[in-house]
């Protein structure tokens, strides 16, 4: 009965964990707007930030491997050094771009 009910909790909380891990697109929105779109064109409606790829060309080139883009945001490069996101914030952020036109 012990084994049973572990493995239902052990069940539950990957559950959890992958439901956390799937991140919030508007949030991942909200965060990119507010802090990587001095560089990045975040909106197709966006004036400036042209100095860095824009987000839809990232979704576009990393669609099937947004675990880049999750590595590249856990240690960002230069000129990205002042940029530190948490685990939550970078799930939002990879949300968003799986939200976003593959065109």
């Amino acid at each position: 009965m012990r084994a049973l009910l572990l493995a239902v909790l052990i069940g539950a909380a990957l559950v959890i964990s992958e439901a956390n891990a799937a991140g919030n697109a508007q949030y991942g929105r909200t965060i990119a707007q507010n802090r990587c779109s001095s560089c990045h064109v975040v909106e197709p409606n966006q004036k400036g930030g042209d100095t860095a790829p824009p987000f839809a060309e990232i979704a576009r080139k990393h669609a099937n491997d947004m675990s880049w883009v999750r590595t590249w945001l856990t240690d960002p490069h230069p000129p990205m050094q002042g940029i530190a996101l948490s685990r939550e914030e970078i799930d939002d952020i990879v949300a968003f771009l799986q939200s976003l036109p593959k065109q």
